[in-house]
């Protein structure tokens, strides 16, 4: 293991070309580190649960746990982690801000960390967007930057009402958990933000007005329309809609170019700003640095976070400058200020642009999905294969089962088997989607052809071994 890990990625583009090479299934036995986390840390822990790994040392896409075994990771901190672990520049980055004696953290004081970033932002961002492009720096997590969004749009048009998606994730704090569809993480909450409203995403597979394709996708825009035109809808006048252009935890949905064309002819007839939540999908993810820019189209506030640090905690949020309407200090935090962040951040979108990354999470992408086709052709059980350059998905069904709806059933005991089975043979995979039946593939985006050649390899072997228990 020492060898691959030592080898770098001096070229964006994993030239290491290292996969795990399992001879053996993988043991998941809990070791006492993972044993000490459950006896100290909180019952919120999730991703143990299901990835019960202790990682020891990482280097590009592979992760070396404590017993020494070596696996590909397609998860990738959720998405946070665009160019991979240890990437060499970006630690002789972080290695200098310590020896230039830049400070950890600044508030909003500026320095030439925090100028070099800005400008590496706005020229990473499209042409036209970046010309009055405003940017606001907000606390560490996304959730913090959704929330900023909601007070922008509210102050700024002196409305309340706010429209998100069914299977939309906007975060965990009190107005972006208002925000998200999952019913489970709202179950034993009370006193969310009131005067949101859910419309139907264009989800083909599970389609609200039983269509699917271009057609259900029409109907989906005819029914926003329709409830922001009637005066009987029981809808007030929205401040924004806030949408993610693909949806990450709801199950890996890409939205289409036309409805995307549509949602943003709609909100500019209405008044009403329109939000796109990037922060998974965003930063080369999709194939483009940013997944609204494949519809020709601009958001009137664009939220960031994940990626946009280079592996460190930070959010920022991005809107036109005719939309600047706060006072100074309506909305504050001590962490904003990540001077770090900043620096990896900076860094991360040269070598996107430099290195064509997100060219490259287009063909990988491309490459992934032929490949999970290729297997759906031998499991019944594959409902669907979807996404978008590297954020994809696998809809796990019982084959030939229908709900009342004439929709396929969801199977997520068996996409915990396959999950745990890929784990055995090297290969970290999350999963998410109605019921927990989607898995999901968020490699960073300089993972190589030959290592996807390996994720799908491991994935048919892990169908074959799940399917047959």
């Amino acid at each position: 293991m020492q060898n691959v890990l030592n080898l770098a990625h001096e070229t964006s583009i994993s030239n290491d070309q290292e996969i795990p090479l399992v001879t053996n299934l993988y043991d998941l036995t809990p070791d006492d580190m993972l044993l000490n986390q459950a006896n100290y840390e909180s019952e919120v822990r999730s991703y143990p649960r299901r990835l019960p790994i202790a990682i020891k040392t990482t280097r590009g896409v592979i992760v070396e746990d404590t017993k020494g075994q070596i696996y590909l990771d397609c998860l990738a901190g959720a998405g946070a982690l665009p160019l991979g672990y240890n990437h060499s520049e970006i630690n002789q980055v972080l290695i200098k801000q310590l020896n230039d004696g830049v400070p950890y953290q600044t508030l909003d004081i500026t320095t030439p960390s925090k100028d070099a970033f800005i400008k590496a932002v706005m020229k990473f961002l499209p042409e036209k967007f970046a010309k009055n492009a405003r940017i606001q720096f907000c606390g560490p997590s996304g959730a913090d930057a959704v929330e900023a969004s909601i007070k922008l749009a509210k102050l700024y048009t002196k409305r309340n009402t706010m429209v998100a998606f069914h299977g939309a994730y906007h975060g965990m704090t009190n107005g972006a958990l208002a925000l998200t569809g999952n019913l489970g993480a709202k179950s034993r909450r009370t006193g969310l933000m009131s005067d949101v409203h859910f419309f139907p995403f264009p989800y083909s597979y599970r389609c609200s007005f039983g269509l699917g394709g271009e057609e259900g996708a029409k109907q989906s825009i005819r029914y926003i329309e329709s409830v922001l035109t009637d005066d009987e809808s029981g809808i007030t006048k929205p401040a924004a809609i806030i949408v993610e252009p693909i949806q990450g935890e709801g199950g890996v949905i890409p939205a289409s170019v036309e409805w995307l064309k549509e949602l943003r002819r709609i909100t500019s007839e209405h008044g009403i700003l329109l939000i796109f939540d990037e922060i998974q999908c965003g930063v080369g993810r999709s194939g483009e640095h940013f997944a609204f820019e494949s519809a020709g189209i601009e958001p009137d506030i664009l939220i960031l976070s994940k990626a946009i640090g280079g592996g460190m905690p930070m959010s920022i949020m991005l809107y036109n400058e005719k939309f600047d309407c706060w006072n100074p200090g309506e909305h504050t935090g001590t962490f904003r200020g990540n001077q770090l962040a900043m620096a990896s951040g900076a860094k991360t979108l040269e070598i996107i642009q430099r290195d064509n990354l997100a060219a490259n999470a287009h063909a990988r992408g491309e490459q992934l999905r032929a490949g999970l086709t290729k297997i759906q052709q031998k499991f019944p059980q594959i409902g669907e294969v979807r996404g978008r350059g590297l954020m994809n998905g696998i809809e796990i069904v019982k084959p030939n089962q229908f709900n009342g709806l004439g929709h396929a059933e969801s199977d997520p005991q068996l996409t915990a088997k396959i999950q745990r089975a890929a784990l055995e043979l090297g290969l970290i995979i999350e999963k998410g989607g109605r019921k927990g039946s989607v898995l999901r593939f968020l490699p960073p985006l300089i993972i190589s052809e030959k290592q996807i050649n390996f994720v799908i390899d491991t994935m048919a072997r892990a169908f074959a071994a799940a399917v047959k228990l």
